[in-house]
């Protein structure tokens, strides 16, 4: 990585930190804000949270070819002032029109960044660097999101509304900053970038979807984001509270658990998972998870004391969060390096679009079952995260050498570069391997 990548790639995520930051004041807070504190109801901040998902759903699809043809930067300057101006009118918002549409802003918004920043990041990345490279963007983003919580947490006051607008408006601001130090990156253009809208026009889904391994990738992380996010504020609440019996409460300090074990672990994680088969670590996490769904099994029916039910639940996000720190420097890698050069746009924003489908089935199929189908709940899941062991290890196959272990290019330059008889007379320089086939 030259000097210059490396700048861009600090602001970067430095970038990403700060927005990560403002979204975590707002948050947590965005339902009792709607519902509570502008009296517009309980079905009214539903509609408001869905709103905010569909909005991603629909923008998605059209963002990764937008990326590919104008690049990422503009991408992500325009995602970041919709979602600024979406913060910004969610503050002030007094109908329930008004909730509505700031929510459709910040929805789109938030969502086109996602697949804009990865890009931009894979761009400022070889593959030998690039496992770290995402690694620290997933620290960066849940140190902000904890920070900007706690932060949050303290200002927030039900009785005085203005105490809510401040934290939107603070969001707001954090949008701009991101936009302003994105303004600033100078990027790196791809050898291809010339054939890129050429091959956006030939290919687009119709190449991924002939993409065996990229196919299988979205399945997986279909699975994933079903079995884990998708279920934190719905289907594991819910069944927290109602099975195995914790105070609400509980819930903060749970998620805080899973918070801090991603940027407590993140790096010690890293050290043992990037020289090692990426299929084999997500195989590892679907274990995990299943031990992590096993205890959560005990907390609700296990019929132990609170005590130890509780303890057990704030174990189980804490796992969770072992789990995540895991699939940070594998999974979102692997998009970029499945990628052809003139797609790494829209393979990115084909994978957030499978993300926030699963982050809309999940709360919808596991809420209900988490309340009141307190066993078959936990079977389901326990099932699930097996799968993603099976379906990790069926996706390794599918991958090239490299693809599965970057490690392997940095390990064949070692040698060759340390090879003495390359410097022996009579002995030739041995020519450069081919690059692997994506």
């Amino acid at each position: 990585m030259t000097r210059a990548t490396g700048a861009a790639m600090r602001r970067i995520q430095a970038g990403n930190a700060l927005s990560a930051f403002g979204l975590g004041f707002t948050v947590p807070y965005l339902y009792v804000y709607v519902a509570q504190v502008r009296h517009l109801g309980a079905s009214t901040a539903g509609a408001v949270l869905a709103v905010f998902a569909l909005a991603a759903l629909v923008v998605l699809p059209f963002t990764g070819r937008v990326i590919d043809r104008r690049g990422p930067l503009p991408v992500l300057v325009t995602g970041a002032v919709l979602a600024s101006v979406g913060a910004f009118a969610m503050g002030l918002s007094w109908s329930v029109v008004t909730a509505v549409l700031s929510a459709a802003l910040l929805g789109a918004g938030t969502a086109v960044m996602q697949p804009a920043l990865a890009t931009m990041i894979v761009w400022c990345s070889t593959p030998s660097t690039r496992t770290r490279a995402f690694a620290t963007q997933f620290f960066l983003a849940n140190l902000g999101l904890g920070v900007g919580g706690l932060i949050g947490g303290q200002i927030v006051d039900e009785s005085r509304p203005g105490t809510f607008t401040l934290l939107f408006c603070v969001e707001a601001a954090m949008f701009l900053v991101l936009a302003a130090i994105a303004a600033t990156v100078r990027l790196p253009r791809p050898t291809a970038i010339t054939l890129a809208v050429r091959d956006a026009t030939g290919g687009g889904l119709r190449t991924m979807l002939g993409h065996r391994a990229m196919v299988r990738l979205c399945v997986l992380g279909f699975v994933l984001f079903f079995a884990c996010y998708g279920q934190f504020e719905s289907g594991l609440a819910a069944y927290g509270t109602e099975a195995a019996g914790i105070d609400p409460s509980t819930l903060g300090i749970a998620l805080a658990a899973n918070t801090a074990v991603i940027v407590v672990a993140q790096f010690g994680v890293l050290r043992l998972v990037e020289r090692r088969r990426r299929s084999r670590v997500i195989a590892a996490v679907g274990l995990i998870w299943t031990f992590a769904w096993i205890i959560a099994g005990f907390a609700g029916l296990g019929h132990g004391s609170r005590t130890m039910a509780t303890a057990a639940f704030v174990s189980t996000y804490a796992l969770f969060g072992l789990g995540e720190a895991m699939l940070s420097p594998t999974v979102a890698p692997l998009v970029a390096d499945l990628a052809p050069e003139s797609m790494v746009g829209q393979y990115n924003s084909a994978f957030a679009l499978v993300k926030q489908l699963a982050l809309a089935v999940g709360p919808a199929v596991g809420g209900p079952m988490g309340a009141t189908l307190h066993g078959p709940y936990i079977v389901t899941f326990v099932l699930f995260s097996l799968g993603i062991s099976v379906l990790a290890l069926r996706l390794g196959r599918r991958l090239t050498p490299v693809q599965d272990q970057p490690s392997l290019v940095s390990a064949s330059r070692l040698v060759a570069r340390h090879r003495p008889e390359a410097h022996e007379p009579g002995t030739h320089e041995p020519a450069p391997a081919p690059a692997p086939a994506r």
